[in-house]
């Protein structure tokens, strides 16, 4: 069996018997990117992305971005780049503290609720990268420090003590985060298909998350790359985001 055919089953076949068992969520990821070589040293990027929660069924977040990467020495390439990133926030309720019946029983109160919303994020991020190749075998570390500012935006929620909905301020907020991602990919003689498998920490202070990946990706007359992989993170600090299954599908065009 094909690397990536092999990769698309165990995708396939993990994320029902996973994703649904627990609190963890299943989601989609497709990107496209565009990226252009001036020379062997220096280009630039473009690339788009969509993701999706809620075991499928519900739009995450859309995403565009712009990145340069500068090769310093064969082994050691830098890169720094922004995203503008469009989220659909979870809704979110709070509850007053529960009552007692007639009959003994703890009744639920409601405080507040508020309604999933569209809000804006942006973020920039400077990275370097260092490889080695052990045969087939490439080997590759990359720290990125990333910067991520969400502007206050004034959203609606319906007070269920009052019984109207109101306008509410949700916040400015600026993040700091350090990831270290250890990627190794195989060059399989004589096979278009490059499988590849990864690890990143997620580190603000504290370890906040951290993703296992594995993939596959297919070169066409070295223009075209096509990727397939599945994804887990597991949370471990406090994020607005759950432990995620997800399955990625990519593209990119070089020229």
């Amino acid at each position: 069996m094909k690397p990536i055919k092999l990769i698309a089953l165990l995708a396939l076949l993990i994320l029902p018997s996973q994703a649904w068992a627990g609190d963890d969520d299943a989601g989609l990821i497709v990107s496209a990117a565009v990226e252009k070589k001036f020379n062997k040293k220096a280009g630039v990027e473009f690339e788009a992305e969509f993701r999706s929660r809620n075991n499928f069924r519900t739009a995450d977040r859309l995403s565009l971005g712009i990145s340069a990467d500068y090769k310093l020495l064969k082994w050691l390439k830098v890169d720094a780049g922004y995203q503008l990133l469009i989220d659909n926030n979870i809704e979110k309720i709070t509850y007053n503290a529960p009552t007692i019946d007639d009959d003994g029983n703890e009744v639920v109160n409601y405080n507040n609720w508020r309604p999933s919303y569209w809000g804006l994020r942006h973020r920039v991020f400077a990275s370097v990268t260092g490889s080695y190749k052990i045969g087939r075998v490439s080997l590759s570390l990359r720290e990125r420090w990333r910067f991520t500012y969400r502007p206050q935006q004034t959203t609606t929620r319906y007070d269920f003590d009052n019984e109207y909905w109101e306008d509410t301020e949700v916040k400015s907020k600026s993040v700091h985060m350090l990831r270290s991602r250890l990627k190794a990919e195989w060059d399989i003689p004589s096979c278009k298909v490059d499988p590849w498998a990864s690890v990143e920490l997620f580190n603000d202070l504290a370890l906040e998350k951290v993703r296992y990946s594995i993939g596959a990706d297919y070169s066409l007359k070295k223009k075209h790359t096509f990727g397939l992989y599945y994804r887990y993170q597991d949370i471990c600090g406090e994020d607005e985001e759950g432990s995620m299954h997800s399955l990625g599908v990519s593209y990119k065009f070089k020229f």
